[in-house]
């Protein structure tokens, strides 16, 4: 994909959808982190189900702590791995009360040190809640870049390094979150929907089907 189709590309990304937003719900910067968190392997309606209730009784540090592992782990018992994602819960929990002040921190090596915050979680935090210029590269965004030509490679890196130099400057803030809703309702990972998809005509993976 060329940078005039990339451009044009994201255009019409902007165009159906001008301030795309995470799925997930969140009224803090705390609550998007564990939901993040949440997320690994999990959906985000799945996420939100177990947030709601858990959020109304405990949606700081130190209320969730006041929790306690059983009970944390009665309310995202319907998400995968929910055992390993509360012991991390409340250890980040409490690195966050002794070194942050109960704060959400806003820089990638404080977030990575946190337990359960990989690359791609600390990615969307920044993102989203901070709104750097980060690319989270989960299944969905690592399948359409590769699929359409926008920034092919072998592994999750090797596409993130390259969708930050292959997206244009304008709409790279928002990038993240495009690609990940063209990846989950259009362009899926069975049965592509290509004959609706506004960017079909600058997608490799189109031109393939009709050549």
């Amino acid at each position: 994909m060329n940078r005039d189709n990339r451009i044009q590309f994201f255009a019409q990304l902007k165009k159906d959808n001008p301030n795309p937003k995470t799925e997930l719900k969140y009224n803090s910067n705390f609550e998007l982190l564990i939901a993040v968190i949440l997320s690994a392997q999990a959906t985000d309606t799945s996420v939100n189900k177990a947030t709601e209730k858990l959020y109304s009784v405990a949606n700081t540090p130190q209320s969730i702590l006041s929790l306690g592992e059983k009970k944390l782990k009665a309310h995202i018992k319907t998400i995968g791995l929910f055992n390993t994602k509360a012991k991390n819960i409340l250890k980040t929990c409490q690195i966050l009360l002794d070194e942050h002040k109960g704060k959400v921190p806003d820089t990638r090596q404080s977030l990575e040190a946190l337990p359960g915050v990989g690359r791609k979680t600390a990615n969307v935090v920044l993102n989203t809640a901070f709104s750097k210029e980060t690319m989270a590269v989960d299944t969905h965004i690592f399948r359409v870049s590769n699929r359409t030509g926008l920034a092919p490679g072998k592994n999750v890196l090797e596409v993130e390094r390259n969708l930050l130099k292959r997206i244009p400057q304008e709409y790279l803030l928002n990038a993240h979150h495009w690609l990940i809703l063209l990846g989950r309702y259009v362009c899926t990972a069975r049965s592509p929907k290509c004959v609706s998809c506004k960017v079909a005509e600058f997608c490799r993976y189109k031109y393939k089907l009709t050549n």
